[in-house]
């Protein structure tokens, strides 16, 4: 099995920065991508932001230029910086990763999601 664990989240003031953290552990071969999602109340879940085993990078519109995705190949882990934050951000988010295992195959692992909230 693969374990993902999830970091970084927690109450910040509008204007704030925050770093999640996502680290895979188990039997991956190597990450083809990982993904940050959220989910809002009453919203549905979205992509914040992707990276691939070539390095592109995608972001939401709403998140363009406020948040980096980046990776640590050698960790299995991929972070999401975020500054800048507005009460709009607060959700939970979750990441999500596309894996080779070593069997070959092609998973995705979620992640149990980190609270994020953004309030005066």
């Amino acid at each position: 099995q693969v374990q993902l664990v999830e970091s970084g989240g927690g109450l910040v003031q509008p204007g704030g920065s925050l770093r999640l953290s996502c680290a895979a552990s188990g039997t991956i071969r190597s990450i083809i991508a990982m993904n940050w999602y959220r989910q809002a109340p009453g919203k549905e879940r979205e992509l914040v932001a992707r990276i691939t085993n070539g390095d592109s990078t995608n972001y939401a519109d709403s998140v363009k230029g406020r948040f980096t995705i980046s990776r640590d190949n050698a960790k299995n882990t991929a972070y999401l910086q975020m500054n800048a934050l507005k009460p709009e951000d607060t959700a939970v988010y979750y990441c999500k990763v596309d894996a080779l295992l070593w069997t070959m195959a092609r998973n995705q692992y979620w992640g149990q999601g980190t609270q994020v909230t953004v309030s005066a």
